[in-house]
């Protein structure tokens, strides 16, 4: 397998959990947004960035990160203007490239799909669901009222969307963003995960053919 499965998904939808299952049965790594800020902070680019962000990276390799980020016509103190919750996606960003060079996963969330916008061997996923099916499934897993869970759930899918809308030239939860979109309220998790399954398996053979 060659293929890197980007999930953007609706809170509630069991997006995370579906990803897990696919990342499962192909053997292959799962990234969720907590693994990608850590992996983020653990390249040394997050976390200085957080610590000095008022001052100019000096290290050598914090430098060309910033150089390749921007185009010609920047220099690296332009960076320190950038404000840190921008310095942090592009840690993130540079992070979900790495992770792509590396081999086949599944990476949910923090904007995968615009990162890995330019490889072929990447499928874009959107998970939404039907709204009664998702408070119920939070309301299960957070033990909270229906009210509650209505609001939280219309909280972090608008959290998610100013997140990608602002950082994405693509709009989220829109159809002509993703390759795919799954309701997964009309088939269940497990039969979610099989359709998905069913479609990467398809996608490898297609792009094995072409290749060959």
């Amino acid at each position: 397998m060659n293929t890197v499965v980007t999930i953007g998904r609706q809170f509630g939808s069991a997006g995370r959990e579906i990803g897990e299952k696919v990342a499962e049965y192909f053997g292959i790594k799962y990234y969720d947004k907590e693994l990608l800020t850590r992996a983020a902070k653990e390249s040394g680019f997050c976390e200085e960035m957080i610590q000095n962000h008022d001052e100019r990276p000096t290290n050598s390799f914090l430098y060309n990160l910033v150089m390749d980020t921007y185009s010609f016509g920047y220099n690296s103190s332009s960076f320190v203007d950038v404000p840190i919750s921008h310095k942090v996606f592009l840690a993130q960003f540079d992070t979900i490239k790495k992770i792509a060079d590396e081999g086949p996963c599944v990476i949910v969330g923090r904007c995968a799909d615009y990162a890995l916008a330019d490889r072929d061997n990447v499928i874009d996923l959107f998970i939404l669901g039907n709204e009664d099916v998702k408070i119920k499934r939070i309301m299960e897993k957070y033990n909270l009222s229906e009210n509650k869970a209505r609001d939280m759930m219309i909280k972090k899918d608008k959290q998610r969307q100013s997140y990608y809308n602002y950082y994405s030239s693509k709009k989220w939860g829109r159809a002509d963003s993703y390759d795919l979109c799954i309701n997964s309220s009309i088939l269940g998790e497990e039969g979610t995960v099989k359709l998905i399954i069913q479609y990467i398996e398809d996608f490898e053979k297609k792009n094995y053919k072409h290749k060959a």
